[in-house]
């Protein structure tokens, strides 16, 4: 029989519970659930029960979830038909594939001139190296550059007219690039295209943010990401069996076509998806050609920008973002792997057709059909990223009762850095030793869905770090796995020229696994706390304990 002093304790412990489940209730239950996701900065609660605990019923019977009401939908929809989480499924499909569609741009016609690296270099009486190093890494340079550029102008203007503008300007120094007399006036033309094209690189994740609740954030985010990852390796796969048989003007006019055509789609199918959750009243960008015209050109964003960021709290929001210790590292890891998955792009083309010892000496169409090799494992590694992301989140809300840590989106990394080792060092061996041509596209197969895999995570865990900040997150990336592909195609023929193709890409995978060791466990460990002490502060959000 319990005694006296047991149920006194039994009771008080009762009578506390109850206690902080009164104060919870009072502090939640009318707190303002459009702008309540803004607070999340890592840990996401998505189980209702859940909420109920940790916020109080009252707040969680407030609460929208998916149609199974098994998981809570963040940031919460309004009743607002404009409000892009209402968007219909097909109308938020279509934005998607136009992004993705748009996103394949910069990389792509950049990568028309890998393609084109020899007739380029007899056109202009130079050599290939010469080509590589004047035109293809300073545009590879600048596409890194223009992410900070659109970034400051869509937090000021908007996502579409931004988007539109920087396409149409990209098409229009393509054009100049394909019928250029001279090879400064070339290289001048194709660096303005990066710059400008680079655009959709950034609105991707900021489209996505708009419109789907965070649940379903990572597997849009892998779709969008693949158009990133196979954009460098499609034109060269493409144009190859081109320009192996006419002018390579003629790859560049077709460049000119496809740019063509995502322009008319943003113009004429994408909507501003921008939408102020705080403010009592949204203008309606699509209703009627005036307004989406207005919305379109720009005119709409400049008579809001009054009421939006200032042009110093732009310039200053991607700066907040490169020192964050949980950011820097991370971004470190993502210009390696990414950089050097770039370099191979621009730099295998030279080792197979380059006559030997360096090079196997193939012929342009067959290099063009092992160009093909990226292309259709980026399509297997989207499908595998896309299910081990949400096998992820899956698991990870069953050990976590419900809610969602952060720093669970990198153990996908434990799946990617074992086959980026595996890729390079196959792919190595088999340019270095000249074997069968099959190990050449086993190894840069494997390599490839690497790349995938571990941009999806990084791009994923810094997304749900900073929910406010997907704009700037893109930029700081696009920067550094730009400057990390910028630099390797200066060093890596040279290198390898001088030790070999093996040490080349061994010392770079190494480098890639190094990073991962350094940072990722710590990461995991520590990353909880260091995300509470080093958040960015916004000034319009309410108290956060509890949630970050």
């Amino acid at each position: 029989m319990a005694s006296s002093a047991d149920q006194d304790s039994k009771g008080s412990t009762t009578s506390k519970i109850e206690e902080t489940l009164t104060e919870k209730n009072a502090q939640y239950t009318n707190a303002d659930l459009l702008t309540f996701h803004e607070r999340f900065k890592g840990r996401v609660i998505l189980d209702p029960e859940e909420a109920a605990i940790e916020f109080g019923e009252g707040f969680a019977a407030r609460l929208k979830t998916t149609d199974d009401g098994k998981t809570i939908l963040w940031p919460q929809p309004t009743e607002d038909p404009l409000d892009p989480q209402n968007w219909s499924s097909r109308k938020k499909a279509l934005h998607v594939f136009i992004i993705t569609l748009a996103t394949l741009v910069p990389d792509f016609d950049s990568a028309i001139g890998i393609a084109s690296v020899f007739e380029l270099a007899k056109q202009y009486n130079t050599s290939t190296g010469h080509i590589n190093n004047l035109t293809s890494n300073w545009s590879i340079f600048l596409i890194g550059w223009g992410g900070f550029f659109d970034i400051m102008l869509m937090r000021r203007y908007g996502r579409l007219p931004v988007l539109f503008w920087t396409q149409l300007l990209a098409l229009i120094f393509l054009i100049g690039l394909t019928v250029a007399p001279t090879l400064p006036i070339f290289a001048a033309m194709r660096c303005l295209t990066g710059f400008f094209g680079t655009c959709p690189q950034i609105t991707g994740l900021f489209v996505i943010n708009d419109m789907y609740p965070f649940h379903l954030r990572a597997r849009m985010i892998t779709i969008w990401t693949a158009a990133a990852v196979m954009g460098p390796h499609l034109s060269p796969f493409v144009f190859g069996f081109l320009v192996a048989r006419q002018n390579w003007r003629w790859a560049f006019g077709i460049g000119c076509i496809y740019g063509l055509i995502v322009a008319l789609l943003i113009a004429f199918c994408m909507e501003e998806s921008i939408y102020d959750r705080k403010a009592s009243t949204h203008p309606n960008y699509s209703q009627g050609f005036s307004a989406r015209f207005k919305a379109l050109v720009g005119i709409t964003g400049w008579q809001l920008a009054g009421s939006g960021p200032s042009w110093k709290e732009v310039f200053l929001a991607p700066v907040n973002l490169l020192w964050r210790p949980h950011l820097v590292g991370i971004y470190v890891l993502l210009a390696m792997e990414f950089g050097f998955g770039i370099g191979i792009n621009i730099t295998n083309t030279i080792f197979l057709q380059s006559q030997p010892p360096l090079g196997f000496g193939f012929d342009p169409t067959t290099v063009s059909g092992i160009y093909a090799t990226p292309v259709v494992v980026v399509l297997i590694g989207e499908v595998m990223a896309r299910y081990l992301m949400d096998w992820l989140m899956s698991w990870s809300l069953k050990r976590s009762n419900g809610v969602f840590e952060v720093e669970n989106r990198l153990w996908a990394l434990y799946v990617g850095v074992p086959l980026n080792l595996a890729g390079f060092l196959i792919l190595g061996a088999a340019l270095q030793h000249h074997f069968n041509v099959a190990v050449v596209v086993v190894g840069w197969g494997i390599a490839q869905i690497s790349v995938l895999i571990m941009t999806v995570s990084i791009y994923s865990y810094a997304n749900d770090c900073f929910p406010r900040r997907p704009g700037e997150v893109s930029a700081v990336f696009n920067l550094t796995r730009t400057l990390g592909g910028f630099s390797v195609a200066y060093y890596q023929v040279p290198w390898s020229q001088k030790v070999g193709a093996l040490q080349t890409l061994g010392v770079e995978t190494g480098i890639v696994c190094g990073v991962f060791i350094l940072v990722v466990p710590l990461l995991q460990w520590k990353g909880r706390e260091i995300r509470k002490r080093f958040s960015l502060k916004e000034p319009d959000t309410e108290n956060e304990e509890g949630l970050s």
